[in-house]
């Protein structure tokens, strides 16, 4: 990998999501003493990325500040369990961060007083919906957050297909109805296979994510860049942040690139949320430069470490 993920300092374990065992990463402070009680953060990865990756990167990051934190695979996805596999359900996305908190709050060593959690892209959306209904989360964070619902119904960023999210439900009924007569599974890919996949059509983001996720920058095996498509008409019902605006008074931050084509998400979210909220932007940072890039990442972990010690750690 081009730059540090540090998901060889994570402890592997196990958590139960009802009858699933999913995988994860557990990264704990220097100098840990299992017999104190120390704050917590779940990090939540993004759509066709795994815990090897940026989740991992900033759940180290943070434990070096005095946090437990864990990073983990999707149900249905990496080394987590999960049938039909590669399923990027929404639903089923925050009920993974719900049962992370389960494990959490089961450790003797967690404070389950002191629960906060962050995610990146998709991540970031499935997290600030996870605390919409999750109580004991007390703080969130995204990391150039993304509304998979808003990008089903109308395309990703600087994308103009007319009835876009028409299309996409026709082609997933196509999908379906060969599945149900016995045909195999169809998949897409989450971002550009190869550069001869790429055009002059192809968004900004994807472009992007395909360097992040597909050259020696940051590809890991088990990040194989496909989903169902099914899952497609789950996203399009989606909306991440339908009840944000119940969460206050617990705080959320959004932290995102000056030059992110996904800053429309992060603008949505805080105008639908209440205070405290807060955005932090990057200056000169896209979206995907958030996910690994040291002089980007730095500034964002310094943001986080400040944030979470004053409603999570301190609390």
């Amino acid at each position: 990998m081009l730059y540090e993920t540090h998901y060889k300092e994570g402890k592997k374990v196990a958590f139960k999501k009802f009858d699933l065992d999913i995988a994860g990463l557990l990264f704990l402070p220097e100098n840990f003493d299992k017999n104190q009680k120390y704050p917590a953060i779940v990090v939540t990865h993004p759509g066709g990325g795994v815990k090897e990756q940026c989740s991992s990167l900033y759940a180290w990051n943070l434990a070096r500040n005095g946090y437990i934190t864990l990073a983990f695979d999707a149900s249905h996805q990496g080394e987590s369990e999960g049938m039909p596999r590669y399923l990027e359900d929404p639903t089923s996305r925050v009920e993974d961060i719900r049962s992370a908190v389960d494990y959490f709050v089961s450790q003797d060593y967690v404070d389950a007083s002191r629960i906060g959690a962050m995610g990146i892209c998709a991540g970031a959306g499935y997290t600030m919906n996870a605390i919409q209904t999750e109580a004991r989360i007390k703080a969130v964070a995204g990391i150039s957050t993304w509304d998979v619902g808003d990008s089903a119904k109308n395309g990703f960023p600087g994308v103009n297909i007319p009835n876009f999210m028409q299309k996409l439900l026709d082609e997933v009924a196509e999908a379906r109805t060969k599945e149900a007569k016995g045909g195999e599974p169809e998949y897409w890919h989450y971002v550009p296979e190869t550069e001869a996949d790429i055009d002059e059509t192809t968004s900004v983001i994807q472009k992007e994510a395909h360097e992040y996720y597909r050259t020696e920058r940051c590809f890991y095996p088990t990040s194989v860049n496909k989903y169902l498509v099914s899952s497609n008409d789950k996203l399009a019902a989606w909306d991440a942040f339908a009840h944000i605006d119940t969460v206050s008074p617990r705080p959320v931050l959004f932290i995102v690139g000056s030059k992110a084509d996904t800053l429309y998400f992060t603008n949505d979210a805080y105008t639908r949320a209440k205070a405290p909220k807060e955005i932090y932007t990057i200056e000169g940072a896209t979206h995907v430069d958030l996910y690994d890039k040291p002089e980007f990442v730095s500034q964002a972990v310094k943001k986080l470490v400040e944030y979470f010690d004053k409603y999570v750690k301190q609390v």
